[in-house]
């Protein structure tokens, strides 16, 4: 392996001028430093002038027999998702997916719609004049302001009739978690688990454990003290972790361009540990570190370990004519339905990003788990809890709700 080359890197945004840029789109113009593609240390200096470690980026390091297993086991498993938060970016009124939808209450980067019930009021009220809704919500005791315009009088209707979405959802994603998730309250009590993805798809999930076991070891080689600490942390939970290896979770995204964000929900002293796996050719699709003005190329083959508590986010993904060109050679690898709108998976190219990481709450799980909870079920379906008879146990599982992917790329 080459010797590794060291960067150090300072703040160019202040900590409040960063956070304020959260959920937004950064380029390859905010890139400060020569984008970094061979192998390299980097570290941050903190305020105070202390070095911390950003990132260590090794090239070639995971072979081509490991990359094949990892695409043949995993490549259908990053599902559509909403539940991405501030890095699925600002809400795109324009896009095909949200242009079939009726928004209410957009902010940033998540956004409320108007269900089937809702867009059957908003036809039956958009006739009626100012008085009349006004008349209609003294009906229905709303508290209204004198100076609400018509359409506000009419959502206020709809959302008094239960015709908004029950949550709101950020910009429609390929991304899913597989492995272990904590308990969860979203819209269904679920307990310790193996998520959605993985329990439907148990046996590639299986398959593909060699390819995640391989970044483990490159985690362990590169930062052991820090894959130690995660190490004993994960096997205090020794069923909830993904064997021989310091993780409970990988999530997969496939040509999601991240905006700025933080992961959430993975273990405060822990690294992300990323690869990529490609199909066809692309451009773009930096990691960048904006606070600092630094990104990698992270391409087929090649690995990070980096501080997903920092700020970071990807530059866009693009073609050149000569990237077209051969791209239009490919054969379609996935059987996606572009009538949906999910964001970047209609390309040719494929550019499918993996973070493995260990959740923090999964410490606080119990020792003792209900096994159909972490093997194999049918489509959909999760039991709830222990019970006396399977027809009252069984609920539909909302993926987007309550294993919304926190740690991503």
């Amino acid at each position: 392996m080459p010797r590794q080359k060291t960067l150090v890197v300072e703040k160019i945004y202040s900590d409040d001028e960063i956070k304020s840029k959260e959920g937004q789109w950064f380029d390859e113009s905010h890139i400060k430093y020569p984008i970094v593609n061979s192998n390299t240390d980097v570290y941050r200096l903190d305020d105070k002038g202390i070095k911390h470690l950003l990132l260590k980026f090794r090239k070639n390091v995971i072979p081509d027999s490991l990359i094949k297993t990892g695409w043949d086991s995993y490549k259908d498993l990053a599902k559509a998702s909403r539940g991405r938060g501030a890095s699925a970016g600002p809400i795109d009124v324009n896009s095909q997916y949200w242009g079939k939808r009726k928004l209410v209450d957009t902010k940033k980067w998540s956004t409320g719609y108007l269900n089937p019930k809702g867009l059957e009021l908003h036809d039956s009220l958009s006739p009626l004049d100012e008085s009349e809704l006004c008349a209609k919500c003294d009906e229905f005791n709303i508290k209204r302001k004198d100076d609400m315009h018509k359409e506000q009088l009419i959502i206020a209707l709809i959302k008094k009739q239960g015709g908004i979405s029950k949550m709101k959802v950020n910009n429609q994603v390929a991304s899913n978690p597989i492995g272990f998730y904590e308990s969860g309250k979203n819209f269904a009590d679920l307990p310790c688990r193996l998520t959605h993805f993985t329990r439907t798809n148990f046996e590639k999930y299986n398959n593909g454990l060699p390819f995640i076991q391989h970044i483990d070891k490159l985690f362990k080689k590169l930062i052991p003290e820090a894959h130690n600490k995660q190490l004993v942390r994960a096997d205090t939970k020794p069923h909830l972790k993904i064997p021989k290896t310091a993780f409970s979770t990988v999530t997969i995204n496939r040509n999601f361009r991240t905006a700025m964000h933080r992961d959430a929900g993975d273990f405060r002293d822990g690294f992300g540990n990323l690869t990529v796996i490609e199909r066809g050719k692309y451009h773009g699709g930096y990691t960048i570190f904006p606070q600092y003005g630094v990104a990698i190329d992270l391409r087929n083959n090649d690995f990070v370990a980096m501080d997903v508590h920092q700020w970071h986010c990807n530059t866009p993904m693009y073609e050149t004519e000569e990237d077209k060109a051969f791209n239009e050679t490919l054969d379609y690898a996935f059987k996606d339905n572009p009538e949906v709108g999910t964001a970047g998976i209609y390309e040719k190219y494929t550019r499918i990003s993996f973070v493995c990481y260990l959740r923090e709450k999964i410490a606080n799980c119990p020792d003792v788990i209900d096994p159909r909870f972490l093997t194999k079920s049918g489509h959909g379906k999760i039991i709830k809890e222990p019970a006396e008879s399977a027809e009252s146990t069984e609920s539909t599982e909302s993926t987007e709700s309550t294993e919304s992917a926190e740690s991503s790329e």
